[in-house]
């Protein structure tokens, strides 16, 4: 495990060290088929043939390129089956355009729905009496208060923690990318969108994928890319999603990000795994969270405290690095690193290539 380690410990809580849990198409090429018809009889003259009218089917959203490399487009799947899904409307599926936009499950027959912001990919997505909630930290970020306030405020607070600010960020983010630059990265628990847009306008992917579960992040994503001008629409996608059940194929996605959030997730390794699945052989996995591993670490109650904080709020708190990379390595990621700064942390692993 390589690590850089500067800064200084802060003990405080703050309001950034709640982090978004969200989490929770790019599709392939719109294909054709053409059947042609050989002539078996025996011919004793030359018989000139007319070609047949291409038979037109409905876009299913399947396949993906080959990691680092592919432009195509990413494998939307069913998140109940995990089959890929097909387009049953002409809208495209990008900022702006997925409002009207059906997806359906061949296999499981489930109908998935665009908005005017987001396409809706959650298991309940669809369900009209049943309704669950999920853990505070999740149903805090769905709030349109905090939503609103977000990018406004709540997101600066992060400093405190040893957070270099979103740019800086983005470019520590970029040397772990190297390796899959111009392929599909999902921007997961994107928030209001704030590497969503700064992907996009790199031109270093070749498709966004911007992915939370809460519908208010998205609207305040979908209203930032409005008031961009000359914003890449064409290559981003909003999708409300529980990163514990991605709604892609296996072995279809380039690289994840997820700024801020891991430690807001309910289960990270449940989430981590499912990362390990969508990730293509080679695929990479960047994350920021925070550390808590100041000098009451060793006392005997501080594990137990964690555990009920964890139970209560839907938080994760990790104590050292070690557990980071433990995390990784149990969820079928290898090539762990990380940089420190403080409480700050960005880690990155791989799926191992094949």
């Amino acid at each position: 495990m390589n690590s850089v380690i500067t800064g200084n410990f802060r003990p405080a809580f703050f309001p950034s060290q709640l982090s978004k849990n969200s989490a929770r198409f790019l599709f392939r090429p719109f294909t054709t088929l053409v059947f042609t018809t050989s002539l078996t009889a025996k011919v004793r003259a030359f018989v000139e043939t007319k070609p047949t009218a291409p038979i037109a089917v409905e876009k299913e959203e399947s396949g993906g390129g080959g990691g680092g490399g592919g432009g195509g487009s990413c494998a939307l799947a069913c998140p109940i089956c995990y089959n890929p899904l097909t387009v049953i409307s002409d809208s495209p599926i990008c900022v702006g355009s997925t409002v009207g936009s059906n997806l359906q499950c061949n296999t499981c027959k489930k109908t998935y729905s665009g908005t005017q912001t987001h396409l809706d990919l959650v298991a309940s997505s669809g369900s009209k009496q049943y309704d669950e909630s999920m853990p505070l930290a999740t149903e805090l970020f769905r709030t349109p208060v905090v939503s609103f306030l977000y990018e406004r405020g709540w997101r600066q607070n992060f400093v405190f923690g040893g957070f270099p600010g979103p740019e800086k960020e983005f470019d520590m983010a970029k040397n772990y990318l190297k390796r899959v630059l111009g392929g599909k990265i999902v921007d997961a628990s994107c928030g209001s969108g704030m590497f969503t847009r700064l992907f996009a306008k790199s031109g270093l992917f070749s498709q966004v994928i911007a992915l939370d579960y809460s519908e208010n992040m998205l609207r305040q994503c979908y209203e930032f890319i409005e008031q961009e001008e000359n914003f890449p629409k064409e290559k981003v996608t909003l999708v409300r999603a529980d990163i514990s059940r991605l709604p892609f194929e296996s072995s279809s996605i380039d690289a994840v990000h997820a700024g801020a959030a891991l430690h807001c997730w309910p289960s990270p390794s449940t989430a981590v795994a499912e990362i390990s699945r969508v990730l293509q052989p080679g695929g990479v996995f960047v994350a920021t969270t925070y550390i808590y591993d100041g000098p009451f670490t060793f006392l005997p109650f501080v594990n137990t405290f964690r555990q009920n904080m964890m139970g209560i709020a839907g938080s994760y708190f990790a104590v050292s690095e070690r557990e980071l990379e433990d995390l990784c390595r149990t969820c079928g990621l290898v090539g762990f690193t990380c940089m420190r700064n403080g409480p700050f942390v960005m880690v990155s692993a791989r799926k191992r290539s094949s």
